[in-house]
């Protein structure tokens, strides 16, 4: 059943042109109506009642979201074509950028995946006698409270609310599920006549609580703390932030769905092999602290994620991607906005990746400026720290003739920039960019004036992990035989060997957590695949000698997808059975060290150390002094020698 498409030019303020968009989408585009959410209701309802219809307008969605509920029928999804399309100061068609946004919106959205976390409701409070407990008064009639005010604090003769006194040393855990741990901690007696008394003061005090309520004005408990879930801070000197803190927590109580952002793959990871660390850049970009050593491998806390998605982006080998939506999600639509563009006529469009800010941004452009350029296609994103290098790039390859990123507050900026970099260096310089402007109109001018280069001449949609998309898509910007120099910490180059210096004792090999690095079985040999290295450093780290260096590049001609080989010695013969056993250099050198050594003056010692395994052991059996020899056995006694020994007695 073909979708049906309902428009309106709101009250004629855009021009659409439905016989136009059903010839380049494909779909049943109706007669262009006016005023659907007012005059023409019952069109809109009686589109409702068909079924399988999108309504092109996001701004009226709770009207139709009412209507179809009066109707007894499923709501219907909105795509808004007015804001992002049809309300432009640019003359030129709007007709491919629509037909590209309503191509987009067709795609199958991925399922969410969500944890239930529970919270039954019980609050800490944090801060000074007069403002923490009148936030706890206000919060007793919602939530289960305890309030912790500051060592040496005056405890109030009541017994409604729970208070203690103490001095915070650590707090850990997300909404439903905090730790807290207090050093001199008191707690009331209840019993006694007169005033209340407290406990002795007790270090190491544990509490467990699922809501925090920081009112201290010190410093935050928790890196990136207005992402931590539960987790409430405000000003104690400034009221009004107050209330809202404390209005915010008394609707913390429930079962609540925590999305799960990313997905994990312990064993793609590069993080560290044999105690050796490698590749921490998702350790050093999470702001939350959600990503923690585990060995070789990284583990995320669900709970703590706030779901930014820059590990993604960073991630060199897919041990991490983002999964709200997934990463391959992110490509196909971009990928499906550029072809749209393009099959309906249009030429060198540009794209433009925001979030939930930036949409804001362009509905106010749009309502009240400029609105966006006519070959400007928006593309919204959950988490804008998720749109990466690779998606860059791929974006360019797909026909794109540039791609602008505008962060909203809670952007990584340094992230981002790290990833324009280098998308940068792999896409070619003034294709992508970050626009960090809070100011519509100034978002608008810097789209209107800025001039892109030619787009890609044939167009590529490669599929893939991100890693295999980057290099076909540099391959469409540049040839199969270009070699681009990367930025330090690239997740693609070379490991470069000192010959001299390597002994091949080929310890890289055993520890490349990537399979870049390999060995001859046959003969002593260094071998070396560029296209599958991930710059994780754990083989320049492990190297006893020293010998190997990284480069950052990205190698896009077919050597980089064989095993080249960095280093090759012949093997060295046993000098007592002539078998090949080792490197010859590597002989030479444990030969030249060892014979300095108290164990190794004399010639025979030496030459033990140029033996194979086998030969070595017999000798050292058949030396006068044979480490493996012992005494001699004692003579295994007798019945004869027990008789013996009582006819003697």
């Amino acid at each position: 059943m073909t979708k049906s498409l309902i428009t309106c030019d709101c009250l004629g303020t855009q021009s659409i042109d439905s016989k136009a968009l059903s010839r380049t989408t494909g779909m049943d585009v109706r007669t262009t109506c006016t005023a659907l959410c007012t005059t023409q209701a019952d069109r809109a309802a009686a589109a409702l009642q068909g079924g399988d219809t999108i309504f092109c307008c996001a701004q009226e969605s709770r009207f139709f979201e009412s209507l179809a509920e009066d109707l007894g029928v499923e709501s219907p999804p909105v795509l808004d074509l007015r804001d992002r399309a049809g309300w432009t100061a640019d003359d030129r068609s709007t007709l491919p950028k629509m037909s590209a946004l309503i191509a987009e919106a067709l795609l199958p959205a991925a399922p969410e995946k969500t944890l239930d976390v529970v919270s039954e409701g019980l609050c800490l409070v944090l801060g000074a006698p007069e403002v923490a407990l009148a936030a706890a008064d206000h919060l007793a009639t919602h939530l289960g409270v305890t309030v912790l005010l500051p060592e040496g604090s005056e405890v109030p003769d009541r017994r409604d609310i729970d208070v203690i006194t103490g001095k915070l040393r650590r707090a850990s855990g997300a909404l439903g599920q905090f730790e807290v741990v207090i050093d001199r901690l008191r707690q009331v007696q209840p019993g006694g006549r007169g005033g209340l008394t407290l406990t002795e003061p007790q270090d190491g005090g544990v509490s467990d609580c699922d809501i925090l309520l920081d009112l201290r004005g010190a410093t935050p408990l928790f890196p990136a703390h207005e992402k931590r879930e539960g987790y409430l801070r405000a000003d104690p000197t400034h009221a009004p932030s107050v209330a809202a803190a404390v209005l915010a927590a008394s609707h913390l109580i429930g079962t609540f769905e925590k999305p799960l952002y990313v997905r994990t793959e312990a064993l793609l990871c590069a993080h560290s092999r044999a105690e050796q660390t490698g590749c921490t850049r998702c350790l050093d970009l999470c702001p939350t602290g959600a990503i923690t050593s585990a060995g070789d491998h990284v583990t995320v806390d669900p709970m703590v994620c706030a779901g930014c998605g820059a590990c993604s982006a960073v991630c060199p080998s897919g041990a991490i991607s983002y999964d709200a939506p997934p990463v391959d999600l992110t490509f196909r639509r971009v990928q499906t906005l550029a072809k749209a563009y393009l099959d309906a006529g249009g030429t060198a469009p540009r794209l433009l990746v925001h979030d939930a800010h930036g949409a804001e941004m362009i509905s106010l452009s749009a309502r009240h400026g400029r609105g966006l350029p006519a070959d400007v296609i928006p593309l919204e994103m959950s988490a804008i720290g998720a749109f990466g290098h690779a998606e860059a790039v791929a974006a360019l390859a797909a026909g794109f003739a540039s791609v602008t990123l505008l962060p909203g507050p809670g952007a990584d900026r340094d992230a981002l920039t790290a990833q324009v970099a280098l998308a940068l260096a792999i896409g070619g310089p003034d294709r992508i960019r970050l626009l960090d402007t809070p100011d519509p109109d100034a978002m608008s001018d810097a789209l209107y004036d800025e001039t892109a280069p030619a787009p890609v001449a044939a167009p590529v949609r490669p599929m893939g992990t991100r890693r295999q998309i980057t290099r076909q898509a540099a391959r469409a910007l540049h040839g199969p035989e270009a070699q681009l120099p990367l930025p330090q910490g690239a997740p693609y180059g070379a490991v470069l060997v000192d010959t001299d210096a390597c002994t091949l004792c080929l310890s890289c090999v055993s520890l490349c957590p990537s399979g870049a690095l390999g060995d001859n079985p046959d003969k002593p040999q260094l071998r070396f695949q560029e296209d599958a290295c991930l710059q994780c450093g754990i083989c320049a780290t492990i190297c006893p000698e020293k010998a190997i260096t990284l480069e950052p590049r990205l190698d896009l001609t077919e050597a980089a997808l064989r095993q080249e080989v960095l280093n090759e010695e012949e093997p060295f013969a046993c000098v007592e059975c002539g078998a090949l056993f080792a490197s010859r250099s590597a002989v030479e050198r444990i030969t030249e060290k060892l014979s300095a050594h108290a164990m190794f003056q004399t010639p025979e010692k030496l030459r033990m150390l140029q033996m194979c395994e086998n030969c070595r052991v017999q000798a050292q059996v058949l030396s006068k002094d044979n480490p493996f020899a012992g005494g001699e056995r004692p003579r295994i006694r007798t019945t004869e020698d027990y008789l013996s020994k009582r006819r003697d007695h």
